[in-house]
């Protein structure tokens, strides 16, 4: 069977391997220059490839059917590494359970999969972007900006629209659309929040471990611990990463509320901390409160927001001082929106998969068409959980139902 490969990205690269493997005729057209350009920056150039607690949990839009995917297990977490290991890989895992190449770097991850596309004689054919697809009695006909390309099957691989720089486009919607296919809103996910930049502005280039909640008033949408860092217009960070598409898609009204001290378990435990620190650092102003537990920027911004800033700390009651420590466990920033889908690592959103069969990927509009990765209505947690859905969905796709 003569099959084409939309996409040159995680799940394209999959898909492109596993039908050659079967013994297809494989032809992978990209786009760009060439494959595999967005997984170089995955994981700060490391590739985190995917997370030992890969689940439907940590998986948004379908997750049910991410659930389903990787439950199978020809294509979840465990066969997707030693897939990996039989293209040569050397996987190895990080506290949290974060899987890594055991290189620390991308570029091995992208090798082996370049390697074994040329191994298994696909044809990948770079700077050929797909301006159209058509479908005649069963058999289709791509069409690029090169040529034309006629298939018995054709795997749309073409990820979302995050990541303009390294890839992102809106071409896998449109080329669906003409088969008939619809989508789901789209939205900016693990990509930084912006807030009301008062504080932030004072703060830009301050880290700190902190817990963040994206909340509609006293309601919690979503929470996260981890490094927060301030920026110019708001926050971003791992931890405000994996909060960030609840601020994406949950409309206005929202709020982004810091706890600046996760680790003192209540404002009165705070409290009673500051008050110690209160009375040793008696002849000190009262932006130095915090001196010791917090960055120093970001303890004056704390006891400022409170309405203090150079009175001697003698002059405060005790009263002020757990107000203070409640206000840095409720540190509130309003939210604004978050940043475009340049800056997203992720789509929110995507083809609607109640089109595709969830046993084989396949449309349920026009047999012979497949979909996976990014561009279908699944997209996971910040952690390695979107490379895995790449690989399984991409691997599910390539066996073309059989």
């Amino acid at each position: 069977m003569n099959v084409i490969v939309i996409g040159g990205g995680a799940s394209g690269m999959a898909a492109a391997i596993t039908a050659a493997q079967r013994r297809h005729t494989v032809t992978l057209l990209e786009r760009q220059a060439r494959v595999g350009r967005k997984l170089l920056s995955t994981g700060n150039g490391r590739c985190n490839l995917s997370n030992a607690h890969a689940d439907g949990s940590h998986y948004h839009g379908d997750a049910a059917l991410a659930d389903a995917v990787l439950k199978r297990p020809e294509l979840g977490r465990a066969n997707t590494m030693n897939w990996f290991e039989e293209l040569g890989l050397y996987v190895v895992g990080e506290p949290g359970g974060r899987l890594y190449p055991r290189s620390d770097t991308a570029t091995s991850v992208l090798d082996v999969l370049r390697f074994a596309l040329e191994r298994l004689g696909v044809n990948v054919i770079t700077g050929s972007p797909v301006t159209g697809i058509h479908v005649k009695d069963h058999h289709f006909t791509v069409t690029t900006e090169e040529g034309v390309y006629a298939s018995d099957a054709v795997i749309l691989a073409a990820g979302g629209a995050a990541g303009a720089k390294v890839g992102g486009v809106m071409d896998g919607y449109r080329l669906a659309g003409e088969l008939g296919h619809h989508r789901t809103a789209l939205y900016p996910a693990i990509v930084q929040i912006r807030t009301d930049p008062t504080y932030p502005r004072a703060l830009k280039g301050v880290k700190t471990q902190a817990t963040v909640s994206v909340c509609r008033g006293n309601n919690v949408l979503a929470r996260q611990t981890g490094e927060v860092l301030f920026t110019e217009y708001g926050v971003s960070g791992p931890a405000v990463f994996d909060v960030s598409r609840a601020a994406s898609v949950g409309g206005q009204g929202l709020t982004c509320v810091l706890d600046l001290l996760p680790g003192m378990y209540s404002g009165v435990d705070a409290g009673r901390w500051l008050v110690r620190q209160w009375e040793k650092l008696d002849g000190c102003q009262a932006s130095a409160l915090f001196t010791g537990v917090l960055h120093p920027r970001l303890g004056q911004v704390v006891v400022k927001a409170a309405g203090f800033t150079s009175q001697p700390l003698r002059s405060l009651a005790e009263g002020d001082i757990y107000r203070i420590a409640d206000l840095a466990h409720r540190f509130t920033l309003p939210i604004l929106g978050v940043c475009g889908f340049d800056q997203a690592q992720v789509t929110a959103g995507g083809l609607r998969t109640d089109e595709f069969d969830p046993e084989t990927l396949e449309s349920r509009l026009v047999p012979g068409f497949y979909a996976c990765g990014e561009v279908l209505d699944v997209d996971g947690d910040c952690g390695g959980y979107n490379l895995q859905w790449a690989w399984s969905s991409g691997r599910l796709a390539g066996m073309l139902g059989k």
